[in-house]
This record gives structure tokens, sequence and C-alpha cells, in this order.
């Protein structure tokens, strides 16, 4: 798909209002996906230079963090701006509502490449944490401040924050 057209479809999905951050923030992350495709590195460079710009406004004005690298489908709404961190390896797939305070990432620095892959139609609530290589089936919920560490199957609701206390002695 052209980036034009992404755009416009991210816009629509965003309420037609280029003013959200949301929707800033994914237009940045499309503009880098673009840039990639340029071929000779020398004519990529100044692209390279202005997503750099726009990739650390959207992390430092509008708190939300989406490097190129990662693949988001189509239609993908990032509700409220602030605390969504996405890791470079994840994968987001259509129609998915993602909204603020959200971290999807890797468990721990041993594996770094590990990262979260959303299905369709996953709606991802406040404050809530997935972590690791894991998959979240089409169409799941997940709840407000949970924080998944296994994989969740289709049309499931994960809730609740997962914890252990070990102790010694």
């Amino acid at each position: 798909m052209n980036l034009l057209k992404q755009i416009k479809e991210d816009w629509e999905t965003h309420g037609k209002d280029w003013t959200k951050p949301g929707f800033r923030a994914l237009a940045y992350h499309r503009f880098g996906n673009w840039r990639m495709k340029i071929k000779p590195k020398l004519l990529r460079l100044p692209f390279s230079f202005l997503y750099r710009f726009l990739y650390r406004r959207a992390r430092n004005i509008y708190g939300i963090e989406i490097p190129y690298t990662v693949k988001i489908g189509r239609r993908v709404v990032f509700e409220h701006q602030h605390g969504i961190v996405i890791h470079g390896n994840c994968e987001i797939g259509n129609g998915c509502i993602i909204r603020q305070g959200v971290t999807l990432g890797n468990k721990n620095l041993r594996c770094p490449h590990d990262a979260p892959k959303l299905g369709n139609n996953v709606n991802v609530g406040a404050g809530a944490k997935i972590l690791g290589d894991i998959r979240i089936g089409n169409g799941a919920q997940i709840g407000a401040n949970a924080v998944v560490l296994c994989n969740v199957k289709e049309n499931d609701i994960a809730t609740g924050i997962v914890s252990k206390k070990n102790y010694k002695g």
C-alpha cells in the first residue's frame, strides 16, 4: 500500500483529526518505513534525518515510542498519548486499539529480540504490559494494568497483575 493511502486511512481511523498525537506518531512511523525503501543510502540520508527528528518529537512530546522496525497493520488506533512504548520487533495486527501507558516489550536482556505479536482487533487497556515472545490472539481483550506474560487465545480476556514473591527463610 502506498504511503499516502496508508496515512489517509490512519487519519480516517483516528476520527479525521490530524492533531491527535496517536495519528501523528503512526504517520511518522509509516514515513520511517517508507524511507527505508529508498535504495541508494545517499538519497535516503535527508529523509533519515527528518525521520529521526519526527521520531524524537513523537517520543518526547507525545510520549509515544514506535520505532520504524515495528510491523503495524491497518486501522490501528493509539487512543491516548503518553507512556506508550513498543519494542522494535513487535507485530501489531489490523484494527488494534492501544491506550496510554501500554508497554509491548521483551522480558529480559538475555533475549533482546523477543517481542509480543498482537493479532487482529486486539483491544489493549490503559497501563497494560505485554512482555516476552508471546502471541495475543485475534479479538482478545487485555484489561487495564494487566501484566501479560503468556499467550492469550482468540477472543479471550486477560486481566490482573502477575507477580510472585519468593522469600528465602
